[in-house]
């Protein structure tokens, strides 16, 4: 199969290419390269992939309507995985027309070029954010989820309601992936167990927002990308899935793991809960087992060690 990632440069993308290649698909990268964070470290997540011959990069912008329409036409594209979109809960307080324009807009860019050329398969990368402050754990896809408390999870939220408004309009097959902090090697370097490995790894103080009770449900890369393929290759209609652990670890405890695993002492700085900043994320990962198969096999402490140990050798 033709199968375009958007975003096919990023963390997830790009571990989703590799993966997509090794099983004979072949693959349409757009990405645009963007500075929120070092683009040469993107460039450098798709050394492995430009070597192989099904694979082709599309240099591009998602709202780039000229550049979608040379993709399409080039390629008989069978499926989309949608993971491009500007990230991060933070930034997006400070900027959220930016947020609303990539993630919103873009993606109706996208959905309507799939409309135009017949594309009826369409993964859309969703967030846990969208969940906002809930108090009822574990979080069910069948949750209301109509409080968010960032832009980036408000634009997550209407992304999924676009995809709903595709598939009951044209009949697009989408399932939407609320993906729960996903980390492993190449993760974002902003992102709490990258920042803290680095931080701790070269005895720079980090910053700890609230007491350090915040509870997330970490996801690892495999774990995701098995999930996100499983989807990709079924029949949905319109599906909602939770991609997670459905396990919890609290930020103290996620530092004083890092630290065991780097072999120093974190320095650190107690900072005021930030806004945006959710108290807890845990996943019902029901849904997504029953219909499926996803069976995530990586527990934290295990991922946390692959990741410094990828980390460490990098830094070499």
């Amino acid at each position: 199969m033709n199968i375009l990632v958007t975003g096919g440069a990023g963390f997830i993308g790009s571990h989703l290419v590799e993966r997509l290649l090794r099983e004979g698909h072949r693959v349409v990268c757009l990405d645009n390269f963007d500075d929120f964070y070092d683009p040469a470290l993107k460039r450098r997540n798709l050394a492995r992939s430009l070597q192989d011959p099904a694979f082709k990069l599309a240099e591009g912008d998602l709202r780039d309507e000229g550049a979608l329409r040379k993709i399409f036409a080039s390629a008989k594209v069978d499926g989309v995985a949608h993971l491009a979109a500007r990230a991060g809960v933070r930034p997006s307080v400070q900027n959220p027309a930016l947020y609303a324009d990539v993630n919103i807009r873009g993606t109706i860019c996208l959905l309507e070029a799939c409309r135009e050329n017949g594309v009826r398969r369409f993964i859309f990368a969703s967030s846990s954010s969208v969940y906002g402050n809930s108090s009822q754990v574990p979080f069910s896809e069948d949750d209301p989820v109509n409080q968010p408390v960032s832009p980036y999870a408000a634009t997550k939220k209407a992304g999924e309601l676009l995809c709903h408004t595709y598939h009951h309009l044209y009949g697009m097959d989408i399932a939407c992936l609320r993906y729960f902090t996903v980390y492993g090697p190449r993760q974002r370097p902003e992102m709490a167990i990258h920042h803290f490995t680095r931080s701790i790894h070269e005895g720079k103080k980090i910053s700890l927002f609230g007491d350090g009770s915040s509870r997330r449900d970490y996801t690892y890369i495999d774990d995701a990308v098995e999930g996100t393929v499983r989807a990709l290759f079924r029949e949905h209609g319109f599906q909602i899935y939770n991609i997670g652990e459905s396990q919890t670890i609290s930020l103290g405890e996620l530092i004083q793991a890092i630290e065991d695993r780097v072999g120093r002492k974190a320095v650190v700085e107690h900072l005021p809960e930030q806004p945006g900043d959710v108290q807890q994320t845990f996943a019902d990962i029901r849904k997504a087992k029953e219909r499926l198969g996803y069976n995530p096999q990586t527990k934290i402490r295990e991922g946390l060690a692959r990741f410094v140990q990828w980390y460490l050798e990098k830094r070499e």
